[in-house]
């Protein structure tokens, strides 16, 4: 089975310094009112460059196995 990167952002944590937004390669995260958010989960190749570069260890990225559509239903 396929394993989908899951992107999290710990908004207490966030400074927003906006190094995630700047290096991630996918356009995954933008930056909103008060932290970084995920704007684009969907096309995360799971690098982690964002986690990596955090200087607020306020990323996390996870793996978890794709559901297939028969599971779902």
């Amino acid at each position: 089975m396929k394993k989908v990167p899951i992107v999290t952002i710990n908004e207490k944590w966030c400074k927003s310094c906006d190094i995630c937004v700047h290096f991630c390669p996918k356009q995954v995260l933008e930056m909103g009112q008060f932290s970084a958010v995920v704007a684009h989960p969907e096309q995360c190749i799971g690098c982690k460059i964002c986690e990596n570069l955090c200087p607020d260890f306020a990323i996390t990225v996870e793996f978890e196995e794709e559901k297939k559509q028969e599971e779902l239903e």
